[in-house]
């Protein structure tokens, strides 16, 4: 118990994502949860964005006074989203370099609230040897299963899991693509709760669309999956590219929810990994190594 409550200590450390900044009205409140805490947040008329511990009382869509706001949180922009913490975070956040390059598409492609702990979501993520089963003619065809070896390292530069020659045949790799291609993806995990993929880019050879999942712990067993597409695609709609992507989550959100255990055991022993499964074992062994244990089963 006591080395659970440390792991949430150092989680509420850190930045979380809160919500869309393009989704939300300025001036307008929006109450949420973190890690079982109430939050509101809001986007003030001048664009400042703004958290805090509301007072009881206040409601979902209320009209922004900001003389209410009297428990600020801090806050940040990033990426699209508004991030905020519960204790004391560094000055900042991780780095996704693509996000800035003048010719990409960086949208919001759906935010999903999901029964399942944050780390389930991510292991989810980086989990291809699903692709077949579950994505069926967009991610994978069961007539081609093999998750082909690929390698794993933690970046003692930036403290991330990063996985790499990920290899796999897609039928459908993009909303762009024009038939199954064999897809190379890389792997990064900056945060125990976020996750970033790069794939091949079907219409710029060389280069790679940028896939994140950014996940909102509302409490251990209960997430907001945020999806950040940064993408190459000149051809498609804002409305095609995130129906894609739609689609997608939404054949992963009941595989995540019928998960058993909700929180992700860190015991090795817990549940029986293969070689598949290297990027989540080295997550799982980052988890504990940092004593990241909200939304887990702790070992022991």
């Amino acid at each position: 118990m006591r080395e659970q409550l440390a792991g949430a200590e150092r989680v509420s450390d850190l930045w979380h994502v809160v919500g869309a900044l393009d989704e939300m009205p300025r001036g307008t409140v929006r109450l949420t949860r973190l890690m079982g805490e109430d939050v509101a947040i809001a986007v003030a008329a001048d664009g400042r964005p703004l958290a805090w511990r509301p007072a009881a009382g206040l409601v979902d869509g209320a009209a922004l006074d900001t003389a209410g706001v009297s428990n600020p949180l801090p806050v940040r922009r990033d990426f699209g989203y508004l991030w905020t913490s519960l204790g004391q975070p560094g000055p900042s956040l991780f780095a996704i370099p693509e996000y800035d390059e003048p010719d990409r598409r960086n949208m919001n492609a759906a935010t999903f609230r999901v029964h399942v702990s944050a780390p389930r979501a991510v292991e989810n993520f980086l989990d291809m040897g699903h692709f077949p089963f579950v994505h069926t003619n967009y991610l994978g065809v069961e007539s081609h299963p093999e998750v082909k070896d690929y390698q794993v390292e933690i970046s003692h530069d930036n403290d991330e899991i990063i996985a790499t020659r990920c290899r796999f045949f897609q039928p459908m790799a993009a909303a762009t693509a024009k038939g199954g291609m064999e897809v190379e993806y890389t792997y990064r995990v900056p945060h125990p709760y976020c996750a970033i993929l790069y794939k091949s880019s079907p219409p710029a050879p060389g280069r790679h669309d940028v896939i994140c999942i950014f996940l909102q712990p509302i409490d251990e067993e209960h997430v907001a999956a945020n999806m950040l597409m940064s993408m190459i695609d000149h051809e498609s709609s804002d409305t095609a590219i995130k129906a894609f992507q739609q689609k997608i989550f939404a054949q992963d959100k009941p595989i995540l929810e019928n998960q058993i255990p909700k929180r992700l055991p860190l015991d090795p022993r817990a549940e029986m990994p293969v070689r598949a499964d290297k990027a989540s074992i080295a997550y799982r062994r980052w988890l504990a190594e940092h004593g990241y244990t909200y939304g887990t089963v702790p070992q022991g």
